[in-house]
């Protein structure tokens, strides 16, 4: 009836008599989808776009005037820009991950290389060291199109719904399971992913800072060194100054930062490490125990490494929030294109990084990864500057990824804060959540200092966020014919996912407890 109504307001117009300017008539369709729109929420142009597409108000013989036919070509072209109308939500305005909705594919690829690789990368050889050759590759081929599978999910169900954005993962698992499961089963890996990796980049941050300031400074500064966790306390206090931009958008050039930044240190790694002497009692024969249970959960633990180094899917539908989007030009498309671009780079670092770490140290690989073996036997070979350098791209890098990792984090602390007061965040307000948040990571830190180290139990309890979870809902909520190919190949994954979660997590647990939680990243002699 609204079409109906809308068609026949148009048609009533009359035509602009000879000799008379032609009046504005912009102001006419606008108002009769404004008005709507403003009633009912959920209503969509759609239907009218097609009804003024007709060929009797569009062909050139028609019964219409030339005036007439500006004003319907104008109004189906308005249409198609605006788009969903979709039902946004006007708090979002006052959000760090949708206050600003300019990204590009540019922005894309910046933030999904920022969040897609980092410190977890360094510990690829020593999956490898208990996998060996074969299972090593063919588990992080595996994983690597696996995740990209799950990654195109995600980006097409940001707008699944007509009318509506999935701005935020927990957002799309409470349209997929229910407002109350989607919260239990989202909230925690999503937060716990975030959080968790925020302080283990402080750890790592904070340690690479004194290996870089030893290098550096050598014996001229030994007299009165800074402790662990003051570098802690430095590197946090970096981290809290720069996360004072105020949205996702505005740490784009810091994701720029941390990509460039990941891309040079994890192929100095490699490059540096196959270009060495190889140590004399090297082997490539998987490491194992004593007893058939420790080889498996040590085999579980290193499974969960490679699950964890492909993180940021937690974070995939907050970046593609950033972007605007309309009929003409989903935002799915500038998405994918970046995706795809960020996701072939992480490609080109993580397989030399893996294959040419374990090549040049076997199963000698320290715990720490291939910096910590390159330090370790190549310390003496390889110099000051180049590690130095090295040590200080993981440092920025670990700075930038501290950023992108805490949005989540910010935002929500700011949506609660917003949704009780109805005003958005003040300067003070915003700086005195981030500041918080800083702090309490570096406290969680110094209390349980082996968050650096336990990648297999951060890759178990995380996996269904990139490996799971987005099958699910594709199944839920596509709702793909019954017994069809794609229908087994989403639950199968699916279950598949909650299932080595699990037998992953219990081998991160056996991991830590073997080890007296005594691993750390980098360990100078």
């Amino acid at each position: 009836m609204e079409e109906k109504g809308v068609e026949a307001e148009l048609v009533s117009i009359p035509a602009t008599p000879k000799g008379l300017s032609t009046p504005e008539t912009s102001a006419t369709p606008r108002s009769a989808v404004r008005g709507p729109a403003r009633v009912k929420a959920s209503w969509t142009p759609t239907g009218v776009a097609s009804a003024l597409a007709t060929p009797r108000l569009l062909s050139p013989s028609g019964s219409m005037g030339t005036p007439m036919k500006r004003v319907v070509v104008s109004l189906r072209g308005y249409l198609e820009e605006v788009g969903h109308l979709t039902r946004l939500n006007p708090q979002d305005a006052w959000l760090p991950i949708t206050e600003s909705r300019n990204g590009n594919a540019l922005y894309a690829a910046f933030h999904n290389l920022n969040a897609g690789i980092g410190f977890q990368a360094l510990v690829l050889p020593v999956a490898f060291a208990f996998l060996g050759w074969s299972w090593g590759i063919i588990s992080l081929m595996i994983a690597y199109l696996w995740q990209l599978y799950t990654l195109w999910i995600l980006v097409n169900l940001h707008e699944a719904v007509p009318g509506r954005r999935y701005n935020r993962y927990v957002e799309l698992a409470q349209a997929a399971f229910g407002e109350r499961l989607g919260v239990w089963l989202a909230l925690f890996p999503t937060v716990y992913l975030s959080a968790g990796t925020a302080t283990a980049l402080i750890l790592v941050g904070g340690e690479t800072m004194k290996l870089f300031f030893q290098i550096v400074c050598g014996t001229l500064c030994t007299s009165n060194p800074l402790t662990t966790v003051e570098w802690y306390l430095v590197f946090t206090s970096l981290s809290i100054v720069l996360s004072q931009l105020p949205n996702l958008n505005s740490i784009a050039g810091l994701s720029l930062i941390g990509a460039v930044t990941a891309l040079t240190y994890t192929t100095m790694a490699w490059v540096l490490s196959v270009s060495q002497t190889r140590p004399a009692s090297i082997s490539y024969e998987p490491l194992r125990s004593n007893s058939l249970a420790a080889s498996s959960f040590s085999v579980l633990n290193s499974l969960g490494i490679v699950a964890f180094a492909f993180r940021g899917h937690n974070l995939a539908l907050e970046i593609q929030a950033t972007m605007p989007s309309t009929f003409k030009h989903p935002a799915h498309v500038p998405m994918w294109r970046g995706a795809k671009v960020a996701y072939l780079l992480i490609a080109m670092c993580l397989f030399p990084v893996a294959i040419g770490g374990f090549w040049a140290y076997g199963n000698l690989m320290p715990a720490g990864g291939i910096l910590n073996g390159l330090y370790t036997f190549h310390n003496h070979d390889i110099p000051g500057a180049l590690l130095a350098t090295a040590f200080l791209l993981v440092v920025l890098n670990c700075l930038s990824s501290f950023q992108i990792y805490s949005m989540p984090v910010f935002d929500s602390f700011e949506a609660g804060y917003t949704s009780r007061t109805n005003r958005p965040c003040s300067i003070w307000v915003r700086s005195g959540f981030r500041i918080f948040y800083g702090f309490i990571s570096f406290f969680i830190g110094v209390a349980f200092p082996f968050l650096s180290s336990i990648a297999g139990l951060l890759g178990g309890l995380t996996l269904p966020v990139t490996f799971a979870y987005p099958c699910f809902m594709w199944a839920l909520i596509k709702k793909p014919q019954r017994f069809s190919f794609i229908w087994y190949l989403n639950w199968s994954l699916g279950v598949l996912g909650i299932g080595f979660s699990l037998a992953f997590s219990a081998g991160g647990v056996w991991s830590m407890i073997n080890t007296g939680l005594k691993l750390k990243f980098f360990k100078p002699n």
